[in-house]
């Protein structure tokens, strides 16, 4: 046998201490000698095991549960990070205490040449490869999940479920909360999911508002959210408004209003800026000062029109707060469309609309009067709405004739359980949202409130010529 051959020999033969085998066995032997250790291998093999499982059963639509899908995404998933974190974590400890005591004196040295070596580093990138494809894949979930209307609706489901009864019943149900809440780009995301992690604060400290304030100052503005589908300065002409009512007198024949709303816009055919969108048209500017934070008090109106004249419009009357003064906003959409997708109804629009649709017979006498007495009584809870509304009518018809009610008595169960889907789709009165805590701007339905056109234009904003912003009803609408 030649020398190289016997030194070849001799280097295959080396102790794996000397190789480094010996102290990095140690290390790993320490690891599972380690209460740290321990723990931080079990909880990320139960959370990347459970993480699998949760996928699967959501995937498969198997379990149709907001927290279940919750703790998937989001709590597994960091536990399944605070495991690895703390593996090497313990390792480290370990390493520490053996060289404080004079035990771990060689280098950990892997030798590629070496089967086990191989096979261990072999294992260790595939293993790494599996847990970053796993948190990859559970972020995207994850992402999406935290995005979609279910989770705002339904993980927070007492705080959010007015909100997203109304929503799911709008012409939005289906553009995702996050479009007209967040809208594209990081820094609005950013925002939002700190502006969240404070919401879940007060929610688990039970301080939250009720009801929910509105409007949200904090919303980005029209432009960057509901522009992205709507266009203002689109010119959109005119469109044909219908009102239908009945009255405690004449439940059988309806009295229809119609009117012509200049939606308008920039109309091509003049080249000029017309209509209702004027407000919000691209070389238009109106801002307004605002004196309360439902912005019902309008203290100052700015006007820059196309041409590029400036004009100032004030109500002397207001007295705008001081940490209120510099407060100016620009009018976009949300001003008057400020209830776009959770619109809440007023009991007089669902028992007309019963009348009309012969949900609630209007052959019974009184019917109309009385569906609007037990939609607008005050109960507690929603429960006891749900005991209690069918009877309640059922007694008020009794009270005005026992015959006719026993003659209607099924036509009365039904209007009841129309008015009882029509009670839980507007009131939660633990949310203390009850008919009419959120009106609405478009119009003046709501001008006694102080909501609506009439906020500025109302004759009394006057520029420095003396000129007032105009109570015309012909700039929106024709007559009725």
């Amino acid at each position: 046998m030649s020398n190289n051959e016997q030194n070849t020999n001799q280097e295959n033969d080396i102790p794996d201490t000397q190789e480094g085998k010996g102290a990095l066995a140690r290390l790993i032997q320490s690891l599972f000698r380690s209460p740290l250790g321990v723990f931080g291998v079990g909880i990320t093999t139960i959370s990347i095991t459970l993480i699998l499982i949760g996928t699967i059963i959501d995937m498969l639509g198997l379990i149709e549960n907001p927290y279940a899908a919750l703790v998937t995404y989001t709590i597994l998933p960091a536990l399944m990070l605070f495991g690895l974190f703390l593996i090497p974590l313990a390792i480290y400890l370990q390493r520490r205490k053996w060289r404080k005591h004079g035990i771990d004196r060689d280098q950990i040295i892997i030798n590629l040449s070496h089967p086990k070596h191989r096979l261990g580093l072999i294992g260790f990138i595939v293993l790494t490869v599996a847990n970053v494809a796993i948190l990859a894949i559970i972020s995207y979930e994850g992402y999406h999940f935290t995005d979609s209307p279910y989770f705002c609706g339904m993980v927070c489901h007492q705080v959010m479920e007015p909100e997203y009864v109304a929503y799911k019943r709008s012409a939005h149900s289906r553009v995702a909360c996050v479009d007209c809440h967040i809208g594209p780009g990081a820094e609005w995301y950013a925002r939002a999911k700190i502006s969240g992690l404070r919401q879940v604060a007060a929610v688990l400290r039970d301080t939250y508002n009720r009801p929910i304030p509105a409007p949200v100052h904090e919303l980005r503005p029209a432009r960057d959210t509901c522009e992205q589908c709507h266009w203002p300065e689109k010119f959109h002409g005119e469109k044909i408004k219908k009102y239908i009512s009945f009255t405690n007198e004449n439940q059988q024949e309806p009295q229809t209003t119609e009117i012509r709303l200049h939606i308008g816009g920039h109309n091509p055919e003049n080249n000029v800026f017309e209509g209702i969108h004027w407000h919000v048209s691209q070389q238009v500017e109106v801002s307004y000062l605002a004196a309360d934070e439902k912005r019902t008090q309008i203290a100052k109106v700015k006007v820059k029109r196309p041409d590029g004249t400036t004009d100032e419009f004030v109500k002397n009357d207001i007295e705008v707060p001081a940490n209120e003064e510099q407060q100016w906003r620009v009018m976009d959409c949300i001003d008057c469309h400020n209830r776009p997708t959770h619109i809440y109804n007023m009991p007089e629009e669902r028992v007309d609309f019963g009348l009309l649709s012969k949900r609630i017979n209007p052959e019974i006498p009184g019917i109309r009067e009385d569906s609007l007495q037990v939609l607008t009584k005050e109960y507690a809870t929603r429960a006891e709405a749900q005991d209690a509304m069918i009877s309640d009518l059922l007694l008020l018809q009794k009270n005005r004739s026992a015959d006719l009610a026993a003659k209607y008595k099924e036509d009365i169960i039904k209007a009841g359980s129309f008015l009882l889907e029509a009670y839980l789709g507007n009131v939660w009165p633990e949310m203390k949202v009850q008919w009419g805590t959120y009106p609405g701007h478009l119009g003046h339905q709501n001008a006694e409130e102080g909501y609506g056109c009439w906020r500025c234009h109302d004759e009394e904003h006057l520029n420095s010529s003396g000129e007032a912003i105009s109570q015309d009803c012909s700039l929106c609408h024709d007559e009725p």
